[in-house]
């Protein structure tokens, strides 16, 4: 099956590398234009390298290379001005928006006792007020197109919480609970909203969080090592973009409200 999304528009956030550079891939394969953000540069207390800017390009080359449009830009999920900005000035090349899949996310691992306000706050604002102003910044442009579809990327912890990473689960746990809102309020509106939940995929972040874990071992043992034998390995971003292409298209238009979890059963354990 081709076409599956074709001559659709979808605003993807955290759209540089990882889980957000395959979506805009595996959307623009199957038909799709895209507007692409992303931050491009480092987020504080996250230990992980950050995006940069060349990586938002080589985004912008491989969606040109399927021969499709791409409009794209550097900005923080957190400044809601700035996405609309961006996002209106995609609709007004593109001609429409149809999907909004807000992806971008970070992690700050740490111990309870070791979780500052201003790691906490970061979590937050850049996973859970970004959905929202990921959302806010598009959804009228699906409403008055007649509907559409937005993904919101929470987590297998936002559906069963991880040891070290309290921010990361409240934050995660808080997309679900957003999709489910915007899923009831939006419907009659003929927009669905849903969320993909993750498990251990290839990113800079996981690659980072199994470092932490073996850190992790001295404060907590058989914490460490119960979460370690959840994990059934690393599943490729595409695995998650399969999911998000599915409730992009036409094929889920009765789906709304559902969590999605692509995670190998880390959620069920």
């Amino acid at each position: 099956m081709t076409g599956r999304v074709q001559g659709k528009v979808a605003f993807i956030t955290g759209a540089a590398r990882g889980q957000g550079r395959t979506h805009a891939l595996r959307l623009a394969e199957e038909g799709a234009d895209i507007i692409a953000i992303d931050i491009a540069a480092p987020v504080e207390g996250v230990m992980y390298p950050a995006s940069t800017n060349e990586d938002l390009k080589e985004t912008v080359r491989q969606v040109e290379a399927l021969g499709r449009r791409i409009v794209s830009d550097v900005a923080d999920v957190r400044d809601l001005d700035s996405l609309k900005t961006i996002v209106d000035r995609g609709v007004s090349e593109l001609g429409h928006l149809d999907i909004i899949v807000a992806n971008a996310g970070v992690a700050i691992m740490k111990p309870w006792n070791e979780v500052t306000p201003e790691i906490l706050r970061t979590v937050i604002d850049v996973n859970l007020i970004g959905a929202w102003n990921s959302v806010m910044a598009g959804v009228e442009h699906l409403i008055s197109g007649g509907g559409g579809s937005v993904i919101l990327t929470s987590s297998s912890n936002g559906l069963k919480a991880g040891p070290f990473n309290l921010p990361y689960n409240a934050s995660k746990f808080g997309v679900t609970g957003l999709m489910r809102s915007f899923a009831m309020e939006l419907a009659k509106q003929k927009v669905r909203v849903n969320s993909v939940h993750p498990g251990a995929v290839q990113t800079m972040m996981v690659s980072q969080a199994a470092e932490m874990f073996e850190r992790f071992n001295e404060v907590n043992p058989d914490l460490v090592g119960m979460f370690s034998q959840w994990i059934p390995g690393r599943m490729p971003p595409e695995e998650i973009s399969n999911a998000v292409l599915y409730l992009a298209s036409d094929e889920s238009t009765w789906v709304t409200g559902t969590a999605l979890s692509v995670d190998g059963g880390l959620a069920n354990y």
